[in-house]
C-alpha cells in the first residue's frame, strides 16, 4: 500500500515561541545580535525589537506583580513596564556578556516607581517632598525595629541628616498621596456622623459682631443719655425717626441730625488708631442755632446706610 508524503506547513510570520527559559535567553541573544545589524526604523529593525518585547515580557508581569497591592489597576502598571522593557531593549549591550533579563528588571522598576511617584499622586508635590517621603518613611521603620517604638521627629532628623523642620515637611506631603471625598461616609466610631463635609468647622459671624460690640462699648459709654436712647429706639426697637421724635418731643429732622453726628463720632472712633477713646460729650443743639453744623448732620443723615457695622451692633447690644 502506497504512503502518502505528508506536505511541510507553510511558514508563519509570527515569531517562533521558545519552550523554555533557556531557550528564550539563547533566542533573545540571537535577536540582540540581529538587532545591532539592521539600520533603526526599517521594518526589519521594528520586527527584531517587537520580537524581542513579546519574549520578554513575563519580565515585565514579574516585576508588575510587584506592585498588585496599589491602587492602580493592574493593567496599568504592565503597560508602564512595558515601556521601561523598551528603554532596555534600545540600551542592551549584547557584547558586555551580561545577561537582558538582570540588565532589564532595574529598569522596568524603575520606570514603574517613576509611574507611581509622577503620575499616582492625588495631589502633585515637588519631586523633593517625594523623595523625602520615601526617605522618613524607610528611616521610620529602620528605627522603630531598632529602638523597639515608634522614633520621634529629632531622632528621624538624627538618622537622616536633615533638620526636624525637614521631617515634618515630608511627613506632611504623604497626606498628598492619597485623599478621601468630603462626601465619603465617616468610619469611625460614631456610625451616624454621616461624611466628613459635615464635622468641616465653619465662620461663626457672631464673633465679627462680639468683636465691634467690645470695640463700640467704651464709646457708646462717652456718649450723651439722649444719644444712646437714640441708638437703642432706632437699632434696638427699630423705631422710625418720626417715633422716636414723639417719645422724646423733637422732630424728625431733628431726630436724624442727631442720630447722624452720633453715627459719625462713633465711626471716627472705630476708625482711630490705638485704644478706643470714649468721645467728649457734645451739647445739643437748638433747631435754630450752627446752621452750617446741622447741614453736615443733613449730608450724614443721607449716608445712614452706609453706617451697617455700627447700626448691627447696636442692634445687637438692645
Amino acid at each position: 500500500m502506497a504512503t502518502r508524503a505528508l506536505a511541510a506547513p507553510p511558514e508563519s510570520p509570527d515569531p517562533v515561541r521558545p519552550s523554555s527559559a533557556d531557550d528564550a535567553r539563547a533566542l533573545s541573544t540571537c535577536l540582540f545580535q540581529r538587532l545591532r545589524t539592521l539600520e533603526p526604523g526599517t521594518p526589519d529593525y521594528a520586527y527584531v525589537r517587537d520580537t524581542l518585547v513579546e519574549l520578554n515580557l513575563t519580565l515585565v508581569r514579574y516585576a508588575a506583580s510587584r506592585f498588585r497591592h496599589r491602587s492602580e489597576p493592574l493593567e496599568d502598571i504592565i503597560q508602564v513596564g512595558t515601556i521601561g522593557l523598551i528603554k532596555a531593549i534600545d540600551r542592551f549591550d549584547v557584547d558586555r556578556e551580561v545577561a537582558f533579563s538582570s540588565f532589564a528588571l532595574p529598569t522596568i522598576v524603575g520606570e514603574i516607581k517613576r509611574f507611581f511617584r509622577d503620575a499616582s499622586w492625588t495631589v502633585r508635590v515637588p519631586r523633593r517632598l517625594q523623595e523625602l517621603r520615601i526617605d522618613t518613611a524607610r528611616a521610620y521603620d529602620t528605627l522603630e525595629q531598632r529602638l523597639e517604638r515608634p522614633p520621634t521627629t529629632a531622632e528621624l532628623a538624627a538618622h537622616l541628616g536633615i533638620s526636624e523642620e525637614a521631617v515634618t515637611e515630608g511627613q506632611q506631603a504623604a497626606n498628598g498621596y492619597v485623599v478621601r471625598s468630603l462626601d465619603a461616609p465617616d468610619d469611625g466610631e460614631d456610625s451616624c456622623s454621616g461624611s466628613l463635609e459635615r464635622r468641616l468647622g465653619e465662620e461663626d459671624h457672631a464673633f465679627d459682631v462680639i468683636e465691634c460690640l467690645e470695640s463700640l462699648r467704651p464709646l457708646v459709654a462717652g456718649l450723651t443719655p439722649r444719644d444712646r436712647a437714640i441708638l437703642s429706639m432706632r437699632f434696638g426697637e427699630e423705631l422710625t425717626q418720626s417715633e422716636i421724635g414723639a417719645r422724646l418731643g423733637l422732630s424728625q429732622m431733628h431726630v436724624s441730625r442727631l442720630l447722624a453726628r452720633t453715627l459719625s463720632t462713633l465711626r471716627a472712633g472705630l476708625l482711630e488708631d490705638g485704644p478706643p477713646q470714649a468721645p467728649c460729650p457734645q451739647s445739643d443743639a437748638s433747631p435754630d442755632g450752627g446752621q452750617a453744623a446741622d447741614d453736615a448732620a443733613d449730608g450724614q443723615a443721607a449716608r445712614e446706610t452706609q453706617a451697617a457695622r455700627v447700626a448691627r451692633v447696636a442692634r445687637a447690644a438692645g
